[in-house]
């Protein structure tokens, strides 16, 4: 068969008639493709007001930096003292702070101490009532899924109880 004629086939039909294969792409990059520089431009930096909690003790929470004692409200732009013992004392009252925020918030994650504990249906109904949803989990998961939904540009806050356990650095 002429060389003409084995340009015309496709490649099973080459192999077929005897000719050699053709490669139709090049595996290995060419010298001047290996010495590229690559150039990376970060269209939206990231937001220096971003809360991240760094990590917790008995005593309080390592937040964006700051040592807080306590309780406490991680809100999108602010940390306040939260004025609640325990997961007994989380009532309609302390969390309408939570209701009242411009913009509203999407998520609210509680955090009761070292167990999930349960809260009353009524309240957790009152906030989806208003447009929030509410995740109760127990303050390690509470710091980590709060941490992972403002990664992701979500409008969260917190509200989070110190656990009793030993320090855990995030």
């Amino acid at each position: 068969m002429a060389v003409a004629a084995l340009r015309l086939l496709g490649p099973a039909a080459r192999r077929a008639a005897g000719g050699v294969p053709c490669r139709a792409h090049r595996l290995t990059p060419a010298d001047d493709e290996l010495y590229q520089r690559t150039r990376v431009t970060v269209l939206e930096p990231e937001s220096p007001n971003t809360m991240f909690i760094e990590g917790y003790t008995s005593r309080g929470f390592t937040i964006s930096g700051d040592l807080v004692v306590g309780p406490c409200a991680v809100l999108p732009r602010a940390i306040l003292q939260w004025n609640v013992g325990s997961y007994r004392d989380i009532s309609h009252e302390s969390l309408s702070l939570f209701r009242l925020l411009e913009p509203q918030i999407e998520i609210l994650v509680l955090g009761t101490g070292d167990r999930v504990e349960r809260l009353h249906p009524a309240m957790l109904k009152q906030m989806r009532e208003c447009g929030i949803a509410v995740e109760v989990q127990d303050t390690p998961n509470a710091c980590a899924t709060f941490n992972f939904l403002t990664s992701e540009k979500r409008v969260a806050a917190a509200g989070l109880i110190p656990p009793r356990g030993t320090y855990m650095g995030m």
